[in-house]
């Protein structure tokens, strides 16, 4: 199974290593050396595709054969371990080899307009400024930084599916980093979905997230086209989804407990552990 050969050799040998491997070579399990410790991410519940989950409380997700899905609980874990800001509210979904992966989050905000114009370049400039929140945050911990160099596409708002979409640039640990948003809109909130691979096989791992968020969809009555008369409002439209959901609003009416986590830019972290990863094996195979 390529699970088990991708949590046994790309998590248990060092980076370099593990990706000099065949991609068809049998590892198991039970394979690894006797004196090597199980590797935490091996240790995660992991729910094997296909099947189909709960994404929060109003939504579920076709989890694909060759893919792999994991609950809040098991999520914060797997942040945690790649030194990763976390809400733990969030769920993950990745190919079994985990050449990416993909953040869900709902936020029970209300419903938003789609009716506002979006300035990229006054967003940019918030999400710049954000960041450094988040920034503080990381040093305190002691992870590596994050830096914002600018947009890889701008946002885009598909009035057809409520999905809004955007792509930020940035550079973390001297390596490229590269978050592709999605913002779903529903009934009562948004659900953020946030894909984290290596800058330089982007396009085809958007496009592999892509038809896993076509098996995303909100449970009957809660999709965007839901809304009835008496439903609340959000405080905000589509330009604060993209600068963190409107953090400063969000903040004063109680709905987010710590700023920093929603102005830190998800995944900088972990895309900095992928690259080095990617970098490895590009190396290994030169």
């Amino acid at each position: 199974m390529r699970l088990l050969r991708s949590l046994t050799i790309a998590l248990l040998m060092s980076p370099l290593a593990a990706y000099g491997q065949q991609a068809d070579e049998p590892v198991a399990i039970e394979e690894s050396p006797a004196e090597a410790e199980p590797h935490p991410l091996s240790q995660l519940d992991w729910i094997v595709g296909p099947t189909d989950v709960e994404v929060g409380s109003f939504a579920t997700l076709a989890v694909p054969e060759g893919f792999m899905f994991l609950h809040p609980e098991e999520t914060t874990k797997f942040q945690e371990f790649i030194e990763n800001p976390t809400s733990g509210r969030e769920s993950l979904i990745a190919p079994d080899d985990l050449r990416w992966f993909g953040l869900f989050e709902f936020e029970d905000i209300g419903y938003v307009k789609d009716d506002e114009e979006i300035d990229a370049a006054a967003l940019l400039d918030s999400i710049k400024e954000g960041t450094k929140a988040g920034n503080e945050e990381r040093r305190r911990r002691g992870w590596a930084e994050l830096h914002i160099t600018g947009w890889r596409f701008e946002p885009r708002y598909d009035a057809a599916t409520q999905r809004l979409e955007w792509a930020i640039d940035g550079v973390s640990e001297n390596l490229p980093v590269v978050n592709f948003n999605t913002r779903l809109l529903g009934r009562k909130g948004v659900t953020s979905a946030t894909l984290v691979a290596d800058p330089e096989s982007l396009d085809a791992a958007v496009g592999e997230f892509k038809d896993v968020l076509s098996g995303f969809d909100y449970t009957a009555g809660e999709r965007y086209a839901d809304v009835q008369e008496g439903d609340r409002m959000a405080e905000y439209g589509l330009a604060a989804l993209i600068a963190g959901g409107g953090a400063a609003v969000a903040a004063k009416s109680g709905l987010l407990k710590s700023l920093w986590k929603v102005l830190a830019a998800a995944g900088a972290a972990v895309a900095v552990w992928l690259g080095r990863l990617f970098r490895g094996k590009k190396q290994q195979d030169a």
